[in-house]
């Protein structure tokens, strides 16, 4: 099944606009506002095409295309869907900030107990959560930039004072997610002879190199990023100390929601009182990747044209920058670590602390490796090892593979894999976080690693991968119940998975539409180009442009220019094809090909009126 983003993300922008319109009206039926994740997740799903592409932009009514205001015809017309899209995050911002004007995070219904016969308590559905705070960041930006252009295209008063309410909401709620993030950042240290150790030890070496030679190799890659996390005033818990004993190894990311002990970040804005942290200082693959994708899109293009973020803002983007940049570095040196056999190639991943295991684990890592190839441009070696894991974690997953009887891969999508938030207990019984898109988020950096790559045998492999994947991820869209067209409805590809009582997964959805923005993009670039194809397209156009010349020497046979048109067709098909060869040689091919097929005919049609 070919990948059509712009007709898929319209059937998207249809879905959620029946389920979240009634009568003109932004509704957010039974489940609104009983977590801040869902629900940044669900204006995600419309916010975050409309400011990223071009051909899906609302805040300028008068270039808002006619197949988009179809596609959310439940809102109104082109002129009434910025101001009711508005108002919706403005009941976001209200819904989501405490009486004391605090910004909140809470992951609400997203906990779960880890012991089903156990309730969570409201304080435990009221703890914020790593994903809010990235959910927020991307919400917040696209908002931000959405009133920048919108404001000068609305005369409406009640609309204009409803933007500058909003504006401050937005940037007060992006700088506490910013803070959010900067407090859940964090650095385990742990001893080589620990369980971690042994357990991070054994998987660095994959049985080619001895086991006490992999702390020596650990401190060599790694010892600039020790003396960097070392010297850094981080988290303020005591890690410094520790990391300056290079026989200790590490660990750095983001735990699940702030950590225990975390020092107050000093900011002069009005965010309300910081709270105590209450997550172990453990790092989860699952929130590293989370935060990661919402840091980044504190330094893209459009936030930094737009101007989105003030001065203060901007200096805790740098700082978490730094943490990104060390996340991305550790974790990338982590998945390549011996050459012979990368730990990424092991899979499934084994996590150091509670030792689980599963093919998401090394989807986490492989994430993070993805983003650190397009930061610092792929060799191909490293690129056709990836998109090696990625074919594997398919089948493993069994998205390309045929899923059997009592096949334990089902887990990984129903009912998903669940991750122990340690420290939750603090406040009532222990905590989890289940993670179900799986095949979302492997389709989005497959989709990546196309954009990336510039090899054709790994790229006609991606793509190949992308579709399979996302026939499998479109096969699951809901046909009924709450949320038709929406996700994520596991059963219609496996029949044996239990069934589940739940509203759509914006989860599933929103990492949808991030997919299908990211195969816009892709779209957006020149396609790769062939020397080979090239080499052939710059002979033929030798050729063409030495017999059209030819032709041009040629007295006209007839009144009537019909030759002389059809020699200027063929001048103009040439400067094309000589304009276009570096970037497009196969389209340069074709054009040539043409060219020299019409100059064959107009040779011969001259050959045979002179009588030879």
């Amino acid at each position: 099944m070919r990948i059509k983003p712009r007709q898929h993300l319209l059937d998207i922008w249809r879905a959620t606009a029946r389920n979240s319109f009634d009568g003109g009206e932004w509704s957010w039926g039974e489940w609104g506002g009983l977590s801040s994740v869902a629900d940044a997740e669900r204006l995600l799903c419309l916010m975050y095409p409309a400011t990223e592409i071009p051909g899906f932009r609302l805040d300028t009514p008068d270039l808002t295309q006619d197949d988009v205001v179809r596609a959310l015809g439940g809102a109104g017309g082109r002129t009434e869907i910025p101001a009711l899209l508005i108002g919706a995050v403005a009941d976001f911002m209200h819904a989501h900030t405490g009486r004391d004007g605090r910004p909140t995070f809470a992951g609400g219904h997203y906990f779960a107990p880890e012991d089903p016969g156990r309730q969570l308590t409201a304080e435990q559905r009221e703890a914020e959560v790593v994903d809010s705070y990235s959910m927020s960041v991307t919400l917040c930006l696209a908002t931000l930039g959405f009133l920048k252009v919108y404001e000068t295209n609305t005369g409406r008063r009640d609309v204009l004072h409803l933007i500058a309410e909003l504006r401050n909401a937005c940037g007060r709620r992006l700088t506490a997610a910013m803070v959010g993030l900067l407090r859940s950042f964090t650095v385990k240290v742990f001893d080589e002879g620990s369980s971690e150790g042994r357990t991070l030890c054994e998987l660095l070496g994959q049985g080619q190199l001895p086991a006490r030679l992999v702390p020596q190799e650990f401190r060599r890659r790694f010892g600039a990023l020790r003396t960097t996390l070392g010297e850094g005033p981080f988290l303020g818990i005591d890690v410094q100390e520790a990391l300056r004993d290079e026989g200790m190894l590490f660990e750095c990311g983001w735990s699940w929601s702030l950590v225990r002990d975390a020092p107050w970040v000093e900011v002069d804005a009005d965010i309300g009182s910081q709270p105590q942290g209450i997550a172990a200082p453990v790092p989860h693959l699952y929130f590293t990747v989370v935060a990661l994708d919402g840091i980044q899109d504190l330094f893209s293009d459009r936030t930094l044209t737009l101007g989105l973020l003030d001065w203060e803002q901007q200096k805790l983007a740098e700082a978490l920058r730094l943490r990104w940049e060390i996340t991305q570095q550790y974790w990338s040196g982590i998945a390549r670590f011996t050459d012979e056999c990368w730990p990424l190639e092991d899979i499934p991943w084994r996590t150091t602390g509670r030792q689980l295991e599963s093919p998401y684990f090394s989807l986490s890592v492989a994430a993070i490796l993805v983003q650190d190839l397009v930061r610092r441009r792929a060799t191909d070696e490293d690129l056709t090892r990836t998109v090696a894991v990625m074919e594997r974690l398919a089948d493993r997953g069994r998205i390309t593979a045929r899923m059997t009887r009592e096949d334990a891969a089902l887990a990984l999508h129903r009912p998903g894999v669940a991750l122990p938030l340690d420290g939750s207990e603090a406040l009532g019984p222990s905590m989890r976080w289940t993670m179900t898109d799986f095949s979302a988020q492997l389709l989005k950096r497959t989709i990546q690693l196309c954009a990336l790559s510039r090899n054709l045998p790994a790229y006609d492999r991606l793509v190949r991968l992308a579709e399979h994947v996302f026939e499998h991820v479109w096969q699951r869209r809901m046909t009924g119940g709450e949320g038709p067209g929406l996700w994520d409805d596991v059963q219609a590809v496996y029949p044996e998975a239990p069934d589940r009582e739940r509203p759509p997964s914006w989860a599933v959805t929103e990492r949808v539409t991030e997919c299908m923005v990211a195969a816009h993009h892709l779209y957006e670039q020149n396609p790769i180009r062939s020397a080979e194809l090239a080499a052939s397209a710059t002979a033929l156009l030798n050729e063409a442009t030495h017999l059209l010349g030819r032709e041009q020497l040629q007295a006209e046979p007839t009144a009537d220019g019909q030759r002389g048109r059809a020699l200027k067709r063929a001048e103009v098909a040439l400067r094309r094809a000589d304009r276009i060869l570096h970037e497009q040689p196969g389209t340069a091919y074709a054009l040539t090909v043409s060219v020299l097929s019409e100059l064959d005919a107009l040779a011969q049609a001259r050959h045979d009126g002179q009588g030879v």
